[in-house]
C-alpha cells in the first residue's frame, strides 16, 4: 500500500460529510516513538465512526474504506465485521476486530459543531475628487448613481464541523497519530474523504510520518 494510502486513513470523510475546499487540521499529535509508516499491499485497516446513529456510522465507515481501497488498502468497515450490539464495548468487539486481520485501525468522531456569522459591505465606488467625471445630471450621474448605490451588506452564516481523528497500529495496540480538523460548510461526503486525505498527508508529512514527495 502507497503512502498516500495512510494519509487516507486520517480521512475525516468517513462522517459522511464534505467540504467545499476548505478543510484544516488545527493541531496534530505524533507518538514520539513513531517509526515511518511501511505498509504492504493489501494489508488491511479498519474504519470506525463514533456514532450513535447507526445509518450515519454505516454510511460514513463504508465512505473512508472506500477511500481507503481506492488507494489501495483493504478497507474494511467495522460495522461489517463487528455486531451492532458489540461495537460499543470493547471485550466484546475486540475479537471480531482481531479476527478482521487489520493492521491498523482509524477511529473518528465529530467533536462539536459551530456556526460563524460574517458581514461583507456592499458598496458603490467612491472617487471623490473625481466628481468632475459625473458629468451632467441625466446623461452621467443619474445612472452611475443608482447603480453604485449603498447596499448595506451581505450576511453569511458557515457551518463549522469538528472532528477528532486517531490513528492506531493493531499489532502493538498503540496510537501513533492523532489530529483534530475543522471542516467549513460540509456538503457531500465523497470530497471530503478526498479533501482529507490530502490535508492528513500533508500534515503527517510534516510530523515525519510519511516520507515527502
Amino acid at each position: 500500500m502507497s503512502r498516500n494510502v495512510m494519509a487516507a486513513l486520517v480521512a475525516a470523510g468517513a462522517l459522511a460529510v464534505a467540504a467545499c475546499g476548505s478543510t484544516s487540521f488545527n493541531t496534530t499529535w505524533k507518538a514520539p516513538d513513531a517509526k515511518p509508516i511501511t505498509v504492504k499491499a493489501g494489508d488491511k485497516v479498519l474504519a470506525m465512526v463514533i456514532s450513535k446513529n447507526e445509518a450515519t456510522r454505516r454510511g460514513a465507515e463504508a465512505a473512508l474504506a472506500s477511500e481507503l481501497s481506492r488507494n489501495g488498502a483493504v478497507g474494511i468497515p467495522a460495522y461489517t465485521v463487528i455486531p451492532e450490539d458489540a461495537v460499543e464495548d470493547q471485550s466484546k468487539a475486540k475479537p471480531y476486530i482481531e479476527k478482521s486481520g487489520a493492521q491498523y485501525a482509524v477511529i473518528m468522531r465529530a467533536t462539536g459543531k459551530d456556526q460563524e456569522i460574517s458581514s461583507t459591505p456592499t458598496m458603490g465606488g467612491f472617487y471623490g475628487p473625481g466628481w468632475g467625471g459625473y458629468g451632467g445630471f441625466y446623461g452621467g450621474f443619474y445612472g452611475y448613481g443608482w447603480g453604485g448605490a449603498w447596499g448595506g451588506s451581505t450576511i453569511q452564516t458557515d457551518t463549522i464541523v469538528h472532528v477528532e481523528t486517531l490513528v492506531y497500529d493493531l499489532s502493538t495496540d498503540k496510537m501513533i497519530w492523532a489530529g483534530q480538523s475543522s471542516t467549513v460548510n460540509p456538503s457531500k461526503a465523497d470530497s471530503m474523504v478526498k479533501e482529507l486525505v490530502d490535508e492528513a498527508a500533508k500534515e503527517m508529512r510534516k510530523d515525519g510520518l510519511l516520507a515527502a514527495k
